[in-house]
């Protein structure tokens, strides 16, 4: 599989439908021409092959002309979270080290006001509307481009930075090919596709597992301005969309938002990750759809593992890409046996399968490698027949009197309980215990906590049952669906201690003594 550059794969779809938004439908060859005009905005404004180019804005064919016009012009996207606030903000602009800052109006409007002087000083590219901006670039002519080698970065991709300064991973050109191939290969995509795509561009899924799927294969993207549970089925039908892509906990608001059948869609698929079995069951059934659950990292391709229609294994992450070996280490990085949990530990089978780097911190690229292996800090395990299993973050697990419990396996339950419109499990420091288990809860019915309780009870062992509850308005996320856990910790009033109810969870004791009693 020899990388193809975005010209090319532009080139070669040429009049096909690239692009569909509210604000109107593209094709490959309009694309194309759009961002060779932008690449030529960039040069007036003083940006020079090498430069790198902020974009924060939300979801439009906008964001897409400006990323692959940047890269036509040869420069570096530096792909920033626009929810970002204030330091965190101004931290992205810095550490990516841009040039000029490309952003629409609502991003102007909210958050320019808290830029340092120096950044205010950056040149500015302002995206009034999808069609002003396109106006805007007709009124220069088509650039000549000046694209860095494939193996050279295409964009700057922050992590989420939860437990510290986000880390700007630096995927080539060729990475990004060879995510969208063998996407393509999974997926069977044809031309004939509609793949909608309803989360945040700046994040790895759309850009890897939609946006270079699509480009590879011809299909058509359905870009989204963003998830909505209420008009995702009416989307899809109203677009034709075939496929989805998801994170985190989509599925599982999908299915506690839709309780009937929602059949009335062409969509055969749905490929990301974080899909609980409960919630995976649910959704080819009732809405009949297949999940295509992967295990994927920014770091690494993206996405590294996957079921396909053929090769699938209820409630794994199916096998992994050709293209990218993983193993599962014990804490001497020694691959453990089948049916054993380790850290998920990976590399490249072929040159540029996987990032090349971290931005101007090689230290934190050396701490994340040992053995020539990219750490990845999840724990995994493979079964007899080579089929992956996720069990969340190492850091994310609880340990509650010698047990270690996974957050998401208690939240993938709970989101399933009428009344409950979404719900956080995090561990909070306990002098006994180590750690004991808190249950944040956004309800939509008026429940009780002893109503939770029971319900938790009929399906969890008593060590397993969180020890504090909060009911909260909503739950604190990143802008890729995943629990920011650090913020709710806090065991402050309005937080309900269970143990001082007259609530049976059991006294605490570990699995052995459970499973005895």
């Amino acid at each position: 599989m020899t990388p193809r550059t975005i010209s090319e794969l532009l080139r070669e779809h040429g009049d096909r439908e690239f692009l569909v938004t509210d604000g109107g439908r593209y094709t490959f060859a309009e694309v194309h021409d759009l961002a060779r005009r932008f690449s030529t905005l960039l040069r007036e404004k003083g940006i020079q092959k090498g430069d790198h180019v902020a974009i924060l804005a939300g979801n439009s064919a906008a964001y897409v002309v400006a990323w692959f016009g940047s890269a036509l012009a040869g420069c570096v996207t530096a792909t920033l979270n626009n929810m970002l606030l204030a330091e965190g903000m101004r931290y992205t602009i810095d550490q990516s080290e841009s040039r000029i800052l490309i952003c629409d109006r609502a991003w102007i409007d909210t958050s320019h006001k808290h830029l340092d002087k120096r950044q205010k000083d950056l040149p500015l590219v302002a995206i009034e509307s999808e069609a002003a901006f396109f106006d805007m670039l007709r009124t220069y002519a088509p650039g000549e481009e000046t694209m860095l080698p494939i193996t050279e970065p295409l964009a700057i991709l922050y992590t989420s930075g939860t437990t510290g300064l986000p880390k700007g991973v630096m995927n080539s050109q060729a990475t990004y090919y060879r995510s969208g191939a063998q996407a393509v290969r999974l997926l069977e995509l044809t031309p004939d596709d509609n793949v909608m795509v309803v989360l945040p561009m700046f994040h790895v899924n759309p850009q890897m597992m939609g946006t270079m799927s699509c480009l590879v294969s011809g299909a058509t993207m359905v870009l989204r301005p963003r998830f909505s549970a209420s008009a995702f089925f009416e989307d899809a039908e109203r677009f034709g969309a075939t496929g989805c892509t998801f994170v985190g906990t989509i599925l599982s608001i999908l299915v506690n938002r839709h309780r009937g059948d929602q059949k009335n869609h062409k969509m055969r698929f749905c490929f990301g990750g974080g899909a609980p079995r409960e919630v995976w069951k649910v959704v080819e059934d009732r809405f009949g759809i297949m999940v295509y659950e992967a295990y994927g990292m920014t770091e690494l391709g993206g996405w590294t593992s996957c079921n396909s229609r053929t090769v699938r294994r209820f409630g794994s992450c199916g096998k992994v890409r050709d293209d990218i070996e993983l193993i599962v280490v014990n804490e001497h990085d020694e691959p453990v046996p089948p049916g054993v949990n380790g850290e998920i530990i990976g590399r490249p089978r072929v040159p540029n399968a996987v990032l090349s780097g971290y931005w101007n911190k090689p230290d934190k690229m050396v701490e994340s490698c040992s053995n020539l292996w990219f750490h990845s800090g999840d724990l995994g395990s493979y079964d007899e027949d080579g089929f992956l299993y996720y069990h969340g973050r190492i850091k994310e697990l609880i340990r509650r009197g010698g047990e270690n419990i996974s957050p998401i396996e208690i939240e993938s339950s709970l989101i399933q309980m009428d009344g409950i419109a979404d719900c956080a499990i995090a561990g909070v420091p306990d002098p006994v215990m180590d750690e004991e288990i808190k249950a944040v809860v956004v309800r939509k019915d008026d429940i009780s906590p002893e109503d939770i309780i029971a319900y938790l009870s009929e399906r969890f062992p008593r060590y397993m049952l969180p020890r504090y509850l909060e009911f909260v308005d909503s739950i604190p996320k990143t802008a890729n669906e995943k629990v920011r856990r650090e913020l709710i910790k806090t065991i402050e009033p309005p937080v309900i201690d269970l143990g001082a109810k007259s609530i049976d969870r059991g006294k605490p004791v570990s699995a052995g003594q459970e499973a005895a009693g």
